[in-house]
């Protein structure tokens, strides 16, 4: 009997010991767009990495929740929630710029003539820290990394090559935000903002002519199919934002907490190889599926440049962004030539 009573007081602090482990598990959503395919959507690559580190290094006492495809809302909803609700939010511009209009000024075109230095923007300069710092102090929610997520953007469209300013005149391009119409106007094109959702729809039956978009997202939704020429002009780089509500963070443990911050890092170390690695296999793919590839020459660069940025920036003097954000971005990578 004193046995049995031993093994049924083992059982019970086995049983107590599993329930207390249940309660101090925590799952945390994690909400983002696109479609839940690692090969052919970079942010879902980043969340699954950083699910998987994420398991392995709080020994599944913390677990992320996917939703993929906006599941949990359009951009703006998605925003809301993590402002809102204990959760993480990879965003677009679509997303922060509403809150935080001083992000269209990382979006600079052409202001990056690399990966290394789009990088080295985010990890060491100046203007990212004050962001981060500010984006805090206006939602309260915290920007925890920077997904790197296709590359940089390219131009395309149905109708003609571009291979100059010149050569939007006249043109309709779908937009995904105001920025973008901002620079199709520098341009002489036109710009509608259409969610990604709709942009298929909307370039094959002609409510607009082209848009911009890294390689993987061409591929991503399938826009080769209706769009036939492509400009690597390496506009700008493509990314978004890792968001991280600040009442989850704060009830995270240290240990927990750092685990989640290093998590991020080394997921986006991820993206990086895998992104950069795939860049040119997927332009392959794009030429051998029926689009006209053209890599502008430094000199088309200069002049794409010459006539998109400075119309940018005054752009982004009418938004009432205070100067000191673009000349604190503008020294940070004058720094990293």
């Amino acid at each position: 009997m004193k046995t049995f009573g031993f093994m049924k007081k083992l059982a019970m602090g086995v049983s107590m010991a599993a329930f207390a482990g249940a309660l101090q598990a925590q799952t945390i959503n994690l909400s983002y767009n696109g479609a839940p395919d690692a090969e052919k959507n970079a942010v879902h690559l980043f969340a699954t990495n950083l699910q998987r580190l994420v398991d392995e290094k709080t020994d599944g006492e913390v677990t992320l929740k996917l939703y993929p495809n906006s599941m949990l809302g359009e951009e703006q909803e998605r925003m809301e929630q993590v402002i809102n609700t204990p959760s993480l939010n990879i965003a677009s511009f679509g997303g922060i710029s509403p809150l935080f209009p001083e992000i269209f000024v990382s979006s600079i075109p052409f202001m990056f003539d690399d990966f290394d230095t789009a990088r080295a923007f985010f990890d060491q300069g100046k203007y990212w820290k004050a962001a981060r710092k500010a984006f805090y102090e206006r939602t309260g929610a915290h920007l925890m990394a920077v997904v790197e997520e296709g590359g940089f953007l390219a131009f395309t469209n149905n109708q003609k090559p571009i291979r100059t300013p010149a050569d939007f005149e006249g043109l309709r391009f779908r937009a995904m935000d105001k920025s973008q119409v901002a620079l199709y106007e520098a341009f002489g094109a036109s710009g509608t903002p259409i969610p990604w959702t709709e942009v298929y729809l909307a370039l094959r039956t002609g409510v607009a002519d082209g848009q911009m978009n890294p390689p993987m997202y061409i591929i991503l939704g399938s826009l080769h199919e209706v769009q036939q020429y492509l400009t690597l002009a390496n506009i700008q780089y493509s990314d978004q934002f890792l968001v991280a509500n600040d009442e989850l963070l704060s009830s995270l443990s240290d240990e927990h907490r750092k685990a989640l911050e290093e998590a991020a890092v080394e997921a986006n170390a991820i993206n990086r190889e895998a992104v950069q690695n795939q860049v040119e296999s997927r332009i392959q793919f794009l030429a051998d599926n029926g689009m006209e590839v053209y890599r502008p020459t430094a000199d088309d660069l200069q002049k794409f440049k010459e006539a998109g940025q400075p119309s940018y920036l005054k752009w982004l003097e009418e938004q009432s962004i205070d100067q000191k954000w673009i000349d604190m971005a503008m020294r940070d990578v004058e720094a990293l030539k």
